[in-house]
């Protein structure tokens, strides 16, 4: 890989991993339209820890707040009994079944759920079923509902959301599209359902990218790759941070329409791409 390839794909990663229309998907179609290498699961896994810690530094005082409720709550014997402590537990437990799926089926989505197909299709379903979910939000607030805050959420809320973040796994997917998704047929707000999606993401992306790179460190310094890897996950991590600022605020007064627009647009490209002979599958 080229130092400029690498760039490019850390700013790609930075840019999509938090818009609901794939990292993984353009991490596998850009270079493919380029002619370049796929650059591997293990790869997206590893320049993810940029975009983590985007969120890191942009909900700092949130992440704070949450690891001070849990701490303080676990000494005095009352693991629940801030707001802050609740909303950790409840991230922990909507971890649990990404973790699961991400075990029983890590060797498929390294190797055959990459497949342009599997991306492609993930593009355009999950594209309908977010524009689903905006016309069920419309349909409530034309009844007089009101949206839940993120205060509001609750184990309910955080436990069906994690479950659609497993739904992630799935290349083209995108997982805070599918964990936006989620939020939304929860009731939530467009801005809170993205912020619990932002904070939701931190122990899987965590977790992942640490494992990947001790698991492949030796490959990556024996093919001195490092200098690559160090350049796409700065890009990664300084994009994301503007793509979170972005979004967060794009939500307040605006819909995920053009994001469905676009992921049904470029499944369908993909698949003309394909027909044509321009992309093998």
């Amino acid at each position: 890989m080229k130092l400029f390839e690498a760039a490019i794909l850390g700013v790609i990663q930075g840019l999509t991993e938090f818009l609901p229309i794939s990292s993984t998907a353009h991490l596998r179609i850009i270079p493919a339209l380029f002619g370049w290498s796929d650059p591997g699961a293990a790869f997206t896994a590893i320049i993810q820890i940029g975009t983590l810690a985007a969120v890191f530094i942009y909900f700092r005082k949130d992440i704070f707040a949450i690891l001070g409720g849990v701490v303080r709550g676990i000494f005095q014997g009352k693991p629940l009994q801030s707001p802050e402590a609740k909303m950790g537990w409840m991230i922990a437990a909507g971890t649990i079944p990404i973790v699961v799926f991400g075990l029983i089926f890590k060797s498929e989505i390294e190797t055959s759920l990459r497949s342009l197909y599997w991306i492609s299709g993930a593009l355009i379903t999950l594209g309908l079923v977010l524009s689903l979910a905006e016309e069920k939000i419309k349909r409530r607030l034309k009844s007089g509902r009101r949206q839940k805050s993120m205060e509001e959420i609750g184990w309910k809320e955080a436990l069906l959301i994690g479950l659609t973040q497993s739904i992630a796994l799935i290349p083209g997917s995108s997982r805070s599209g599918v964990t936006i998704t989620g939020g939304l047929f929860m009731n939530l707000s467009r801005e809170a359902a993205a912020r619990f999606s932002f904070l939701l993401s931190l122990p899987a992306v965590f977790a992942a990218g640490i494992f990947e790179l001790y698991k492949t460190w030796h490959i990556i310094a024996a093919s001195h790759e490092t200098l690559n890897i160090a350049v796409a996950t700065l890009s990664a991590g300084i994009v994301g941070y503007a793509a979170i600022a972005f979004l967060l605020n794009y939500l307040k007064s605006h819909t995920t329409s053009i994001f469905i627009v676009y992921r049904i647009a470029a499944g369908i490209g993909v698949l003309l791409f394909i027909s044509t002979g321009r992309l093998l599958p």
